[in-house]
């Protein structure tokens, strides 16, 4: 598990962060823990993103994060993730933020949510639902990534134009 911060910069915020982080870490026994600033888990997510297996952080430093994972997946449009909260109610969503270049096109791609769905259900403990999407995404992935991305594949929204 990796806190990921810029200690040496954001020195009062990230102390509370790096505090917490560690204090916490002691009631987990069995978990590795490390430390990396934001500009070297961005590096290290290009070089070797398979280091990384819980990435703790603020906000801002997740979008960049999360942003960064999702084009390394293959863009945006792909990417799902999970707000995990073992003690309470956990959220999954695709990820990316707003696609102003799509704005009043009337497509989207619904991988990432597919992809959404299929986390979620692993978590509850649906393994088999949960494989049977992981396949299909597979199988639908492995034909033609690009497709996706270029939107050849998308949901056409009645009464909006296709995308250009």
């Amino acid at each position: 598990m990796t806190l990921c911060g810029k200690t040496n910069v954001l020195t009062y915020a990230f102390d509370l962060w790096e505090r917490a982080f560690y204090e916490v870490a002691k009631e987990y026994k069995g978990i590795e823990t490390d430390y990396a600033h934001i500009d070297a888990t961005c590096m290290w997510m290009v070089k070797n993103p398979e280091w990384f297996d819980v990435i703790v952080t603020d906000n801002m430093f997740g979008d960049i994060i999360t942003d960064l994972g999702g084009i390394i997946q293959g863009g945006m449009g792909i990417a799902a993730g999970g707000n995990i909260n073992p003690k309470g109610v956990s959220m999954f969503e695709p990820m990316g933020g707003s696609t102003p270049k799509y704005t009043g096109r009337g497509v989207v791609s619904p991988f990432a949510a597919i992809g959404a769905c299929q986390m979620m259900l692993d978590y509850l403990g649906e393994e088999r639902a949960a494989g049977g999407i992981e396949r299909a995404m597979m199988k639908a992935l492995g034909k033609d990534v690009k497709a996706w991305l270029q939107a050849k594949w998308v949901l056409h929204l009645p009464g909006r134009r296709p995308c250009r």
